[in-house]
């Protein structure tokens, strides 16, 4: 049982890792044995996450912005330089856009998508070759990061964002079905209520969104960093092309 959910001397990089569910991801990584890069748009939160997360084990600090392509290309090479294979993807990063029907601008949908949909598929276009290459020892993993707001409907006006999560789990399902003929399992995670920036409500308002859940709790850091041990580890080998669900019940109840 040591084994299946082990990470020992596997390389993983995650985006959006400086900050709420791709740090707890990396610690939980990290705690598992695993080498660890994070990226984020910000350098200077970056670089003091992994300074922060150094004392679990190794993490390395790769800004960038992986919005572009030229970012995604960016970071694809800045990791190069470090490893030659990568065995873990973890596409994390992502933004979010509530405005009212009439009001929603462009803008909000552009950056959102562009981040939350296009990005996962272009960054790991530009790690492919990493990643073939941790294939040829064991299976590689690419996890994205999607959100039950993908999987069922939210109150408020998020269209982008709901739009762009559940084009993912879409697209996690394609590319699943392509990649594994290269050793590299892609699968997702659409979390819940998770306290992050992106999540201030259950971040400062913790018991009151509780109370909405049927667990009658937000998400803990290690229900996150559990979910992704084991799509990472040879726990989730045999698991192509699907989307685990953490959010206590949420999307149960919604209908």
């Amino acid at each position: 049982m040591e084994d299946l959910f082990s990470l020992q001397g596997r390389a993983a990089l995650i985006t959006g890792g400086s900050r709420g569910i791709g740090r707890m991801i990396a610690a939980g990584f990290l705690a598992r044995g695993a080498r660890v890069y994070i990226s984020s748009r910000k350098a200077e939160a970056c670089d003091a996450a992994a300074a922060e997360l150094s004392a679990l084990g190794k993490c390395v600090s790769l800004p960038a912005d992986v919005s572009t392509l030229a970012g995604a290309q960016a970071l694809a090479a800045a990791y190069a330089a470090h490893e030659p294979a990568l065995d873990i993807l973890v596409n994390n990063a992502g933004a979010a856009w509530a405005e009212p029907f009439d009001q929603f601008p462009e803008k909000g949908w552009d950056k959102v998508v562009d981040l939350n949909l296009k990005a996962p598929f272009f960054l790991t276009q530009a790690l492919i070759g990493p990643l073939r290459a941790a294939a040829a020892q064991r299976l590689a993993k690419v996890i994205h990061i999607a959100s039950i707001d993908g999987v069922s409907v939210n109150p408020m006006e998020t269209y982008s964002y709901a739009a762009s999560k559940g084009g993912l789990i879409h697209l996690t399902k394609r590319m699943a079905l392509r990649l594994v003929q290269d050793g590299i399992v892609v699968n997702a995670i659409a979390p819940g209520a998770f306290a992050s920036d992106m999540n201030r409500d259950a971040r400062d308002h913790a018991e009151a969104v509780a109370q909405r859940i049927p667990a009658k709790r937000i998400g803990r850091d290690e229900d996150m960093a559990a979910a992704a041990i084991y799509l990472a580890a040879r726990s989730g080998d045999y698991v192509v092309g699907h989307t685990l669900v953490v959010d206590g019940g949420v999307t149960h109840a919604r209908g």
